[in-house]
């Protein structure tokens, strides 16, 4: 007796064990400021994605617990992330943590105060004690300061952490120092041009290098009253325009340069690279004045010399058959023969309807 057979059907047991991997799920960065205007930071909020820009979160940084601000949600593909990875947020702040950093943060003045007697009594000379910083959570205090004018020169604080950390035996108590820009920043008050606050305390978030070719780049007087910030640094608003004035410098002709004007030959003695014109002095004139041309109205010459130059040359390239130019096809002149060649036979000759120039003149006759 031939036992019976049962097929069974596996297919979908396969397909269900071949699935699609499932996708991976993009982490939620945000990015995160600790104070108003300052540098941001970006971290990893996939735990918490009820966390909106203006909401306040509790993060872990080098200098421990933090508490800073949303400021935006930033697309993962736009950032790369760091070799570590991103630091993921400690969770939004609650009501008691809002608490916490508005009772510490009325005693900064006080500490500061108490820093700035310390630092006098002990005779350190050249420090300012610019501001003092409590963590949100009183665990920590730092205190900004800034040296003397003397890069070279050493400051020893020693005693005078020693001092401030028995008066805040609470708190782990560090010295951070910062630079001329960063105390204006933190400071505030008039800028150098008159405006009621700095730039730096309104809206840089870093600062970017100024050196002296930017002044000179936009012809701005390097006197340095007129280059110099309330830092003692050159001005931040130096940058500003900086890359526009390089673009703009590049379609004009440069000092020196000579141009052909529709007064004449001239030299270039300044450019106005904001309206594209240029200040030239005719040459081989009496007049001194000078004259402001567009940039359009200008032609180099020695760029127009070497034009007439190669159209005036004979053409180098017919010799081999691959003339393109036309002047192969022009009749060579023939020596002490002074007239001008005749018309060529090659082109027809005028249509019978409309006299030609000779039959004209002679019809003048």
């Amino acid at each position: 007796m031939v036992p019976s057979l049962t097929i069974c059907d596996n297919s979908s047991a396969m397909t269900d064990a071949v699935q699609t991997p499932p996708a991976v799920a993009l982490p939620h960065i945000i990015g995160v400021r600790f104070m108003r205007v300052s540098k941001m930071y970006h971290f990893d909020a996939s735990e918490f994605l009820e966390v909106r820009p203006g909401d306040k979160v509790v993060v872990e940084t080098t200098r421990g617990r933090q508490l800073g601000e949303v400021v935006q949600r930033i697309p993962p593909e736009r950032v790369a992330p760091p070799s570590g990875g991103y630091k993921r947020i400690l969770g939004p702040a609650t009501a008691r943590d809002l608490a916490m950093e508005s009772h510490w943060k009325a005693k900064e003045t006080a500490a500061m105060i108490d820093c700035r007697a310390r630092s006098f009594e002990l005779r350190l000379d050249g420090i300012k004690i610019v501001k003092a910083e409590f963590s949100y959570d009183g665990s920590r205090l730092t205190f900004l300061w800034s040296g003397p004018d003397d890069e070279n020169a050493r400051v020893d604080l020693k005693s005078l952490r020693e001092d401030m950390q028995g008066a805040f035996g609470q708190q782990l108590v560090t010295f951070r120092q910062i630079g001329p820009r960063d105390v204006a920043k933190i400071v505030g008050g008039l800028g150098a041009c008159g405006l009621d606050n700095r730039c730096c305390s309104m809206f840089l978030t870093e600062f970017s290098p100024v050196s002296i070719k930017m002044a000179k780049e936009q012809g701005i007087s390097l006197n340095p009253e007129e280059i110099t910030g309330m830092c003692g640094r050159l001005r931040c608003c130096l940058v500003y325009e900086y890359e526009q004035y390089v673009e703009a410098r590049k379609q004009l002709p440069k000092r020196n340069k000579i141009v052909i004007t529709p007064k004449g030959v001239a030299k270039v003695i300044d450019a106005n690279p904001m309206k594209e014109t240029v200040y030239v002095r005719l040459q081989d004139s009496d007049d001194d004045r000078m004259y402001e041309f567009h940039k359009d109205e200008l032609q180099p010459r020695d760029e127009l010399e070497a034009l007439q130059k190669k159209a005036a040359d004979p053409c180098d390239r017919h010799e081999s058959g691959g003339c393109s130019c036309g002047k192969a096809d022009r009749p060579a002149e023939q020596p002490g023969r002074s007239d001008p060649p005749g018309p060529r036979t090659d082109q027809p000759g005028p249509r019978n309807d409309q006299p030609g120039p000779r039959n004209d003149r002679n019809r003048r006759r």
